[in-house]
This record gives C-alpha cells, structure tokens and sequence, in this order.
C-alpha cells in the first residue's frame, strides 16, 4: 500500500476488525501504518480535543481510546497493560504539558515508536510527533533512572484501621500519651523524647477527619491537595501551625508521614518503609530512630472535582507497613528515563 493516501491504512484496519493487540509483521503493506502516516492520522484525529479538565487515569484512557479512532482500530473494553501501548502497531503514547518526558519501568526500545502528544496550556491537544526509539534515545542524554517503590491499597469494609496497635519496641520509651505540644513547636522540627504521640493516640487524633472536605485545587496537583490535607492534620495534632519543609516524614516532630491517596497505588519513596536503615534525624536517647519506627497516616480520598473528600484512614508503623498493603509485585522498583525534548521539538 505504498503510496496512499494515510487514510487507506485506516480505512483496511477498520475492515480487517482486528483489534490493537493484534500481531502485525513491521512492514507489512496493508497494516503497518508507515511512522510519517501514523503521525499525519494521529495528528488528524486528536488536535483539538480537550482533555485539560480530565483526572490523569480518565485523560490516558480518553487518549487511547482516540488514537484507536485515528487509526481504525474499534476501542477496547477494557485497555490491557501491555509496552508498548499498542502492539500491533509497535507504538507507545505519551501526553505531555512539558518538555520533561518520563518512560517508565522500561528502557527505550529502538524499533518502538513513541507519538508524543502535545497539551497546550488551553487543555487542548495540539500537535503529535511520531518518532522511534532510535532517535529518542538521542536525546536521553543523561541515561538517568530514578526508581521508586510502590504498593497497592485495598480499602476493607471499615473507614479507619489503626493496623498497628503500638509503636516498635525501641520507640515505646520516647512516646507519651497525651503529650503536651506547645504553640510554639514547630511540625518540622526534630522529634523530641517525650513529646512524641503512641501510634494510637495519633490514629485518635485524626480519625475525625474522615468525611471531611477540602477544595480540590485541580488535576494534576498532587502537590497542592497533599498541603492541603498536611494543614488539617497539624491542626488534628494541635500544633499552632501549618509548616512543611518538603522533607521525610512529613510531621518531624511526630516522625509522621502522611499520605493522600486517591487510586489504590502507593508511591513510597526511595527507601521502603520497613526498612531498618537509620534516618538523618537527631537521636530520641540513644536510639537512632530508624524508617521501620516512622509512622504513616494514609488517606483514601474522592473528589467530584470541586472538593476533595477524606473516605477512610490508616495508620500504621513503618514496621507493619507491608501486614496491610501489598508491594507491587515482580517488581522491586518502578524506574524512570527522564528525557528533555527540544525546545522547538513540537515545531519541526
């Protein structure tokens, strides 16, 4: 089919009724969309959709399920976890408000091709540029991957679960129920012996929260919702402030981490939360408090796009972290390329 027009690629896939999994030979003239007619269909087919005001899930499966439509391809029920994104056709799909493109869990693969989808400030799409991943990793300069652990939550029938009942063995010494946290104790400040709250009593503490509501700031502001929920957790704690230095654990003072989550993934961090190794954190005593003695105050959330609404609650110790909340499995880490595109990479 050398020589049509793009939309005979289209049109022959539309009537072989194969979907995107199918097997397809690269190369083959009748299905292989060549990579200039995949970028001239998917431009056709997706400028000037808005996709702005969607949650970030809802955004990746609207886009697929209109590059399905650009293509020929009939939207599948149900989208598989497959790399690339869509076999048949060896590409893979990326939506990006900046420049800064991240591959995860994955090297870049030289004979994939990646359309890159630009969302212009207005929430529309603009422009899809189809390169492979021989000229993508060009532009990998660094070779840099950042890796990360995650987890799954799965919420139970009750809306709050304090999963461990106390602190680890070497933390009892240092906690004190109902201790006193002064107006002027900073959230951030070294934990002190003595004016650290038991596990429990914190699990106390912020079970009124649930049901509770915030403004939600957006999509894509993970960032903001998370200070938000922060500043009514300090108030729970009844601390005089609201302070945030952007560092592990969130609450210094009560080696508190707090965490916002609105899907069941749990990103964690560079270290795992039971771990044993010490924190760079001032001594309680002489114990030199370790990530397994942080405690970890989980939220489950829904939004309706306006506001953000606490749901459920989990507390727990690092060190039983993983009694509740399963890693994610044959995977240690989650990694991630991170590539700088051109300045004028949506112009050429």
């Amino acid at each position: 089919m050398a020589d049509q027009n793009p939309v005979d690629y289209k049109n022959t896939i539309q009537l072989s009724e194969m979907d995107i999994y199918a097997s397809i030979d690269i190369g083959d003239l009748n299905h292989y969309i060549p990579t200039r007619d995949l970028e001239r269909l998917l431009n056709d087919g997706l400028r000037g959709q808005a996709v702005g005001h969607l949650a970030s899930r809802t955004r990746s499966k609207f886009v697929k399920g209109a590059v399905c439509g650009a293509l020929g391809y009939p939207v599948p029920s149900r989208f598989a976890r497959t790399q690339p994104k869509f076999p048949g056709q060896q590409l893979d799909v990326y939506v990006q408000k900046s420049l800064n493109l991240q591959i995860w869990n994955e090297q870049i693969a030289p004979a994939r091709r990646y359309a890159i989808i630009q969302e212009l400030e207005s929430g529309l799409i603009g422009r899809v540029r189809v390169i492979d991943g021989a000229e993508l990793s060009l532009m990998a300069t660094t070779g840099t991957v950042t890796s990360k652990y995650q987890a799954r939550l799965e919420l139970g029938r009750a809306t709050n679960e304090l999963v461990s009942a106390q602190d680890t063995d070497p933390m009892k010494a240092h906690v004190k129920r109902g201790a006193a946290i002064g107006p002027a104790v900073s959230p951030i400040a070294d934990p002190v012996s003595g004016q650290l709250l038991p596990v429990a009593e914190i699990f106390d503490r912020l079970k009124p929260l649930i049901g509770q509501s915030f403004a939600d700031p957006g999509v894509n502001q993970e960032r903001n919702r998370g200070a938000a929920l922060h500043a009514m957790v300090c108030k729970a704690l009844r601390y005089g402030r609201y302070e945030d230095s952007g560092k592990f654990p969130d609450i210094r003072h009560q080696l508190l981490e707090i965490k916002l989550q609105t899907s069941s993934t749990i990103d964690l961090g560079l270290v795992l939360p039971s771990s044993t190794d010490g924190m760079d954190i001032a001594k309680l005593g002489s114990h030199k408090p370790r990530h397994c003695d942080t405690r970890y105050a989980m939220f489950f959330a829904e939004t309706d796009g306006s506001k953000v609404t606490l749901t459920h609650l989990f507390v727990t110790t690092g060190a039983d972290f993983f009694t509740r909340f399963k890693r994610f499995e044959g995977k240690v880490t989650n990694g991630k390329i991170q590539i700088k595109l051109p300045e004028l990479f949506f112009e050429s």
